[in-house]
């Protein structure tokens, strides 16, 4: 089926279904329908959000209990999708995990949780089914980065740096995919209300997950932008940091 040339989301994988981000997503795309499958390391939670998503109109609503941090796990992960999802057509990762950047400076481990959650687990579960699509000639993959990842900056370089690094690989991935006709979205919210950031300071300032959820459901349909920061005002506030030399950006406090 097409609507101006692209070819409608019918069902959807969404990784990490559990996140403030990705729970507004949900209930957007039952409200229209959508066949969706839910991926979290919660049973319990999964289950009350398919019950929560079948009232509100969804198709049908299939659960997977996974520790999508586990690289170990996604080989069955993937399995249970091609026995029972495998005509889905569209992948939205929304987990991540985001340390205290002052932990991450003192522990080499929470130093690496924060790589393997928001980079390497990434990577490895989106080859898997980039390699599916591919294979397909259609499809997309949509995951939330952050606009942390478009500037090293003191407060938080650790989880910039997993999170730019996992948007420059998803910037090479769309560039491979594009002859398939696989379209690849990099999403990069600012600082979004959600129990991640509750810690963070002047965190009731920060954008509701109800707004980027729009921005997101918007993106999939249409299949673009290749790159979506949401709120929009992100773009041009990014732009202006990345364009201050290194040697005033260094000595800002933020």
């Amino acid at each position: 089926m097409m609507a101006n040339g692209v070819e409608k989301m019918k069902k959807i994988v969404i990784l990490g279904a559990t996140s403030g981000i990705a729970v507004e997503v949900e209930r957007l795309l039952a409200r229209q329908g959508y066949e969706l499958l839910l991926v979290g390391r919660s049973p319990q939670r999964l289950q009350e959000l398919r019950a929560d998503l079948l009232t509100r109109g969804a198709a049908t609503v299939a659960v997977y209990g996974a520790d999508l941090a586990s690289v170990q796990q996604h080989a069955d992960l993937f399995d249970f999708v091609q026995h029972t999802f495998s005509d889905y057509d569209t992948v939205l990762s929304a987990y991540g995990s985001m340390h205290e950047q002052k932990d991450s400076e003192t522990s080499v481990d929470v130093l690496l949780e924060e790589l393997q959650v928001n980079f390497v687990s990434a990577t490895a579960i989106l080859t898997l089914f980039a390699a599916d699509l591919e294979q397909r000639r259609t499809g997309c993959l949509a995951v939330i980065t952050s606009v942390a990842g478009d500037r090293g900056r003191r407060s938080n370089y650790v989880y910039g740096s997993a999170k730019g690094a996992l948007s420059l690989f998803l910037q090479g991935l769309r560039a491979r995919l594009h002859t398939a006709g696989v379209r690849v979205i990099t999403i990069k919210p600012g600082p979004v209300q959600t129990s991640m950031t509750d810690h963070l300071p002047n965190s009731a300032r920060f954008a509701r997950p109800e707004q980027v959820a729009r921005d997101i459901v918007r993106a999939l349909e249409r299949r673009s932008p290749d790159v979506l920061y949401t709120p929009k005002i992100w773009r041009y506030i990014m732009t202006g940091v990345r364009q201050i030399p290194e040697t005033i950006f260094k000595r800002l406090s933020f």
